[in-house]
C-alpha cells in the first residue's frame, strides 16, 4: 500500500476500522433499550458495502502532500465513509427510493419492527432519519480519535463545516428542483454540491490539510476533484436509468418517477422538440411501477442521443481532471492512485 495502489487492499483497510467501529457502536446504542435493536442493525447495513471512494481521495490527499502511509490517517479517512453512508440513508429517505445494494433501503427495512403498528410507514421513515443523523455524528467522532496528532485534526476541521453545509445545500437544491422544467446548469448545480463536492474534493482537501498541504497543491485538488466528482455523478446517472439492477443495486424507475433533476434529463429536455417535450411530460412522475414507461423515456433519450451527450460530459470532466492532476508533478505513487481513481470512479458498471 505504501508504493502501490491497490484498490482491493485499501478497501479491505477500511472495512478493517469501519465494521468493528460501528458494530462496537451499534452495540452500546442496542444496550440503551432492547426495542433499539433494529435501528442498531440498519447503522451496521449502512456501512456495509462501498467501494470506498472517499476514504481513498482522502488517504491519497495525503500521500500527495508527501505524508508516509499511516493507520490513523486511514481511520480518519474512513470517516468519509460515515459521511457517504449518512447521506445515502437520507437521500434515499427523500428520494423514497427502495434499494440500495439490492437490500432494503433504511426506511424501508425498518417497517419490519414496526409491523401492525398505527402509522408504520411514517414511523420508520422517522427512524432511519435519525440513523443517518447518527452516522454523521460517528463520522466527527472516528475523525477526531483516529490518532492523528490534535494539530493535525485542527487544520482540517474547518473543512467539515463546508463539507456538511455543502452537502446538504445540494440535497436541498435536488429537492427545491424536483418536478420542476428540467435546466442543465440546475442540475449540474446539484450534482456539485450534493455529490461532487463530498465525493473527491472535500476528501483530498481533508487529506491534503491533515498533511498541511500547502496551496498550490491544495488548488491543484480543487482543479482535479471537482470535474472529477461530477463525472462520477454523471456516470450514476447514466447507470440510473440504462444500468442493470442486477449490478447497480437500485431500481431503474426511481429517476423516472421522482422526476429528479438529472443532468441526463436536463439534456434530453434541452433537445426536445414540443412533441417530445409532451410526451415526456406524460411519461414523467407517473406513480407506482411502470416498465413502459421506462421503456419510452429510454427510446426518447436513446432517440435524441442524450446519453451520448452526457458521456461526452464524462469524457471532457475526467480530462480536465487528469491534466491538472499532471501539472502537479506529484510523488509517482500519489500520481498513479489518483490517475487509477479518476478511471475507477467514471468508467463503472454499478
Amino acid at each position: 500500500m505504501a508504493e502501490r495502489w491497490e484498490a482491493g487492499a485499501f478497501k479491505a483497510r477500511v472495512d478493517a476500522v469501519l465494521g468493528p467501529f460501528v458494530a462496537e457502536e451499534a452495540d452500546r446504542f442496542a444496550e440503551i433499550d432492547p426495542a433499539l435493536a433494529p435501528v442498531a442493525r440498519e447503522l451496521e447495513q449502512a456501512v456495509a458495502d462501498g467501494k470506498r471512494l472517499r476514504a481513498a481521495f482522502c488517504y491519497w490527499g495525503w500521500r500527495a502532500a508527501g505524508q508516509p502511509d499511516s493507520d490513523a490517517l486511514v481511520r480518519a479517512a474512513a470517516a468519509m465513509e460515515l459521511v457517504h453512508a449518512a447521506a445515502v440513508v437520507h437521500d434515499d429517505l427523500v428520494d423514497d427510493s427502495a434499494l440500495r445494494h439490492g437490500r432494503p433501503t433504511a426506511h424501508v427495512a425498518l417497517r419490519t419492527a414496526l409491523r401492525r403498528r398505527p402509522r408504520a410507514v411514517t414511523a420508520a421513515r422517522s427512524l432511519a432519519m435519525l440513523v443517518g443523523d447518527l452516522l454523521m455524528s460517528l463520522a466527527g467522532q472516528l475523525f477526531a480519535t483516529s490518532g492523528l496528532p490534535a494539530a493535525y485534526l485542527g487544520r482540517a476541521r474547518p473543512l467539515w463545516a463546508v463539507l456538511a453545509r455543502e452537502l446538504i445545500a445540494g440535497e436541498c437544491l435536488e429537492i427545491l428542483h424536483t418536478g420542476a422544467d428540467p435546466d442543465l446548469s440546475t442540475s449540474l448545480k446539484v450534482i456539485r454540491y450534493k455529490t461532487a463536492k463530498y465525493t473527491v474534493e472535500h476528501p483530498l482537501l481533508i487529506g491534503g490539510a491533515l498533511a498541511g498541504a500547502g496551496a498550490r497543491l491544495t488548488e491543484g485538488y480543487r482543479g482535479y476533484g471537482l470535474p472529477l466528482g461530477e463525472a462520477f455523478q454523471l456516470r450514476d446517472d447514466l447507470l440510473g436509468l440504462f444500468g442493470d439492477p442486477e449490478h447497480t443495486g437500485k431500481a431503474n424507475l426511481d429517476d423516472v418517477r421522482g422526476r429528479r433533476p438529472t443532468a441526463l434529463l436536463a439534456e434530453t429536455w434541452r433537445i426536445a422538440g414540443d412533441e417530445e417535450r409532451a410526451e415526456l411530460n406524460a411519461l414523467l412522475g407517473r406513480r407506482g411501477p411502470d416498465p413502459g414507461a421506462l421503456e419510452a423515456v429510454r427510446a426518447l433519450m436513446l432517440r435524441l442521443r442524450a446519453p451520448d451527450r452526457v458521456e461526452d460530459m464524462i469524457t471532457a470532466r475526467v480530462e480536465d481532471a487528469t491534466r491538472c492532476l499532471h501539472d502537479l508533478a506529484l510523488p509517482a505513487p500519489a500520481a498513479a492512485a489518483l490517475t487509477a481513481l479518476a478511471r475507477s470512479a467514471t468508467a463503472r458498471h454499478h
